[in-house]
């Protein structure tokens, strides 16, 4: 099933979390797709992200705004009267979130709240409003299958229970506050995406791009971790589609969704490491020290989600294999430093992907 270009042309979208990796990519996508992108989110941290990468912004309408200010959230949504809201603002390091958990809860619960309640009083403009979570709200007690939508919400560090509690919260929001005859609310579950333009801290591609660069070692806090990795542009593509479906048929639509790869698409943070590597023609790995170890031993071994929902309800299924979605970020990597246009770059991905939806 492929996006409806004829539904996004001309609709006013609200993205928050506009400046950092998913967002930025979404607001390019968006824009690509002729809507009228209005951006809420803070000042990009890095001047090599995507946000700043994927510039000049010249049809985006972007305001640098805190989603802990209520007030100023409250102004932008007023001002933007979105149709459509896409709510990606959030604290989303681990380490960040043990070493101020009260910062992390606070954006990522009463930050919610505040943009909810934003979209509430610009009723009945918005129509759909999709908020990302993320694969680690489920209660994890290290069995290894994969989560479905309906498994027990949990969270062991302050991370992970910042946005069960934001599931939580928008859950409470729809019974409580949203009238489901006129506006579709849900949530999107993803996780472990990569791409050109990720800067996070503690993501394995972004450490394995700087010590390529410097030439020093990969240190592995987990080797034999194992993730479902998939390209930024295949979670990007079932929010886009459910908010179609949240515009279409609010009743109906499922509160929640999972966005993720199928199993095939598990590797090892080992085996991934080693092949970026070889697609990039040098590198090599090394064991981090102790200290290191200890503060990842708050995240699971094995983390995965079922997709199958979103496949049966939107079509949604993955489309590149993990290899594919390596040599699309290393392309990234290799424009960057030729200093070639990555808008240009990403445009041709977007359209790439595109054209496998169809």
């Amino acid at each position: 099933m492929g996006i409806e270009t004829s539904f996004w042309r001309g609709r006013r979208v609200l993205v928050t979390g506009h400046t950092g990796f998913k967002g930025a990519w979404l607001a390019l996508w968006l824009e690509r797709l002729g809507a009228e992108v209005t951006g809420l989110g803070l000042a990009p941290e890095r001047a090599d992200g995507a946000y700043p990468a994927l510039g000049p912004w010249p049809a985006l309408d972007s305001h640098e705004v805190d989603v802990r200010d209520a007030g100023a959230v409250r102004r932008v949504v007023e001002q933007a009267e979105p149709e459509v809201v896409f709510h990606l603002a959030a604290q989303a390091i681990v380490r960040r979130g043990l070493a101020d958990p009260v910062g992390t809860f606070a954006t990522n619960v009463l930050g919610t709240a505040h943009v909810l309640a934003a979209a509430s009083a610009a009723a009945p403009a918005v129509r759909s409003v999709v908020v990302v979570t993320s694969d680690k709200v489920y209660r994890n007690r290290g069995d290894g299958r994969a989560f479905t939508e309906d498994d027990e919400l949990g969270g062991d560090d302050p991370y992970s229970a910042s946005k069960a509690a934001a599931e939580l919260a928008v859950a409470s929001w729809r019974q409580s506050f949203v009238d489901r005859e006129k506006c579709g609310l849900a949530t999107a579950r993803a996780g472990n995406v990569i791409g050109g333009g990720d800067t996070g801290e503690d993501r394995l591609l972004v450490d394995a791009r700087d010590a390529l660069r410097n030439g020093q070692p990969l240190l592995l806090r987990r080797p034999e971790a194992e993730r479902p990795w998939q390209f930024v542009l295949e979670p990007l593509a079932g929010y886009l589609l459910l908010a179609e479906r949240l515009d279409a048929d609010p009743v109906s639509a499922a509160p929640a969704l999972n966005f993720g790869p199928t199993a095939t698409a598990a590797l090892s943070v080992r085996e991934l490491a080693e092949r970026v590597f070889a697609r990039w023609g040098s590198g090599r790995w090394a064991p981090a020290g102790a200290a290191d170890v200890e503060r990842a031993a708050v995240e699971s071994s094995v983390l995965r989600v079922d997709a199958g929902r979103a496949n049966e309800i939107l079509g949604w299924r993955s489309r590149l294999d993990v290899d594919t979605a390596l040599a699309w970020t290393v392309e990234w990597w290799r424009a960057a430093q030729t200093g070639a246009s990555l808008r240009a770059l990403a445009l041709r991905q977007i359209a790439e992907y595109e054209a496998l939806l169809a």
